[in-house]
């Protein structure tokens, strides 16, 4: 693509600022070094030009991506089933198990599926929720409160910050 701007701030290969000078005169000194005329900044007033190698411009910015995507940790959402008639020992189970994916950074999704007569008392499921997030609170935080959804009550809970 071509610049059509009549003059830009040039910068120089080395990152040394050259003045406004015309498009055409910042072409003729990229040429004279053998690389490309790159314009960085266009929206700026004049638009701001460099001289660079312009493929060497694309790999490098394609390898800082690579490099970005590499280090970024992808939150995975973890389920943990309970029952309202679930035992202690149960429970305790199933918060370890909670606990192992909250210290991992993961989030999760803890429910409840109610069957038959348990509909009816639907308040014991909020029980056995608020006795599960009591176990690991330590290591999570309520990010949904307990909510009834049809015959599922299911809350989420993320990791706390370290």
């Amino acid at each position: 693509m071509e610049i059509r701007d009549k003059e830009v701030r040039l910068i120089g290969e080395n990152g040394e600022q050259l003045g406004i000078v015309s498009s055409r005169q910042a072409l003729e000194i990229a040429e004279e070094s053998g690389l490309d005329l790159v314009k960085i900044s266009p929206n700026a007033t004049p638009p701001v030009c460099k001289v660079m190698n312009y493929g060497k411009f694309l790999f490098e910015q394609n390898k800082r991506a690579k490099e970005a995507k590499k280090n970024q940790k992808v939150i995975e959402i973890k389920e943990v089933w309970l029952s309202m008639t679930i035992d202690v020992g149960d429970l305790n189970v199933k918060a370890k198990q909670a606990q192992k994916f909250l210290s991992s950074g993961n989030k999760v999704k803890v429910s409840i599926r109610m069957r038959g007569r348990q509909m009816a008392h639907s308040e014991l499921g909020l029980e056995v929720m608020t006795k599960f997030y009591e176990l690991v609170k330590d290591f999570g935080t309520m990010e949904k409160n307990p909510l009834t959804e049809g015959r599922n009550i299911w809350m989420m809970l993320a990791p706390t910050k370290a």
